[in-house]
């Protein structure tokens, strides 16, 4: 039977305007109420619209605060010691590690290919220099692809070697940098090149947000990322080490995880798409 205006007045007023619509409103869930078997299928895929039989998606527990690693995430690093990594040696304390210069880069001992990516990095507070010449290192995706890491706070260089680049390649959409001696992060999606037969299929991609700000939006490398030289692919396998520069300056890292994607990428690498 249905309410009249007065009655549902009167019952939002006794019950509860959230309650009383949450129960008008409510369906209920059952397991077989999970999509359809006589849809359409969806273009250069193996499932229709809705389906039914398509696997759910992993359950994933978030950080509790941004920044924390989640659930399925890897640690390289989270304080006190370098036990993820090989080289330098550089400074480890119990919240950060420190390029000490002169002792050389340092990259993990693990190899990735497609990931999301997240990294705090701490310029000197005090910044010597100018230009590339201020808190300057590097993370280099599979050990040759790099974002820059720079002093960048009214401190003008080349537009693509600043930090938020693809070095050498692409500059930022916007300078996001906080004042030295403050701690910035990074999040950066990677999607690693693909060869076949010795010869580039697919590019690398790369998103990245400097800050919670996106400064590289599904961003085509055109190769490795060189000095003064234009960038080209060498075939290589599907994964590699991050590594962290030792340019000379002082720079601190901490809270550094990451997530293996993998090639679930199923929009990225379909062949063909029959749209329409």
């Amino acid at each position: 039977m249905p309410f009249s205006r007065r009655d549902l007045l009167a019952k939002l007023s006794a019950a509860g305007a959230g309650t009383l619509l949450g129960g008008l409103f409510a369906t209920k869930s059952t397991a077989q109420n999970v999509g359809y078997n006589d849809t359409p299928m969806l273009p250069g895929g193996h499932w229709r619209v809705h389906d039914s039989k398509r696997p759910q998606p992993k359950v994933v527990t978030p950080g509790a605060a941004y920044g924390q690693a989640p659930s399925d995430a890897k640690v390289l690093f989270s304080g006190g010691d370098m036990k993820e990594w090989k080289g330098g040696p550089w400074t480890v304390t119990q919240d950060y590690f420190e390029v000490k210069r002169g002792t050389g880069s340092v990259q993990t001992i693990g190899e990735f290919g497609d990931c999301q990516l997240h990294v705090e990095f701490c310029a000197p507070a005090e910044p010597k220099g100018d230009g590339q010449g201020r808190g300057n290192s590097g993370i280099f995706l599979m050990g040759q692809y790099e974002i820059q890491v720079l002093d960048a706070y009214n401190n003008p260089t080349y537009a693509d070697g600043t930090t938020g680049c693809v070095y050498g390649q692409t500059a930022p959409l916007v300078n996001a940098c906080r004042k030295p001696g403050e701690w910035q992060t990074y999040d950066i999606i990677f999607v690693a090149p693909r060869f076949k037969d010795g010869k580039l299929e697919t590019p690398a991609f790369v998103t990245v947000f400097l800050n919670g700000i996106l400064v590289q939006h599904a961003t085509p490398l055109i190769g490795e990322t060189l000095h003064r030289q234009v960038g080209f692919y060498t075939p290589h396998g599907p994964k590699g080490p991050i590594t962290l520069q030792d340019h000379g300056d002082p720079v601190r890292y901490r809270n550094i995880w990451i997530r293996e994607v993998g090639p679930h990428s199923e929009l990225r690498h379909r062949k063909t798409w029959e749209i329409g």
